[in-house]
């Protein structure tokens, strides 16, 4: 319910009524699972540097069909931020300009259901371009899969602590890693992570 009354009033600032698509139900079974590396970690003053995506339709990954875009930001690549990503300023000597990477992003994930580790913080980089361009924000529901693997281990073994780092849920889950932590990679993975989850008795996946 206050999903709906939110996107209500989202709807009413969109700019462009070619984009009302995106507040229409969500395809069944279909998801989009995304991430974004960033020049550093303050949505309010650093930009995106590359958005990785692929669809998820029915326990599976199509892998046909992937986002993948490095994007030339307007603010400075912060060392802690290279030391993660490896991106640095002469490998986004041709990336594009953000607002076309993110109109060819809204077109790719349409109105499916996103997926993502720590999503909060990617949604809100995408936010940051797509508000002063469009009006609105993300009006797509979103599934954290730190918090439904939170949910599914808390009903196993209740406990105080539950270690939500990446790399322990990939162990847990045994998802092999693909080495490499770039967006596209860490999308992929992310997308393993969720089908794993929702596939194990008893998870629930709102």
């Amino acid at each position: 319910m206050f999903r709906s009354i939110k996107n209500y009033f989202n709807k009413r600032n969109l700019k462009d009524n070619n984009y009302l698509y995106l507040f229409d139900e969500a395809k069944d079974e279909e998801y989009v699972c995304f991430d974004c590396e960033t020049t550093g970690l303050n949505p309010k003053v650093d930009d995106i540097i590359s958005i990785g995506a692929v669809i998820i339709k029915n326990n599976t990954i199509i892998s046909s069909k992937k986002f993948v875009k490095f994007v030339k930001p307007k603010t400075k690549l912060q060392a802690n931020a290279i030391k993660i990503h490896h991106i640095r300023e002469c490998d986004l000597k041709d990336a594009e300009d953000i607002d076309k990477v993110i109109i060819e992003f809204l077109e790719f994930i349409g109105n499916r259901t996103l997926v993502g580790y720590f999503l909060e913080f990617d949604i809100e980089m995408i936010n940051k371009y797509l508000k002063p361009k469009l009006g609105i924000k993300l009006p797509n529901k979103a599934l954290e899969v730190s918090a439904i693997y939170y949910d599914y281990k808390i009903e196993r073994i209740p406990q105080a602590n539950i270690d939500l780092r990446f790399n322990t849920i990939m162990n847990e889950l045994k998802i092999p890693s693909l080495g490499k932590h770039d967006a596209y990679n860490d999308a992929l993975m992310t997308s393993m992570i969720f089908i794993k989850l929702r596939n194990l008795p008893k998870v629930k996946i709102n």
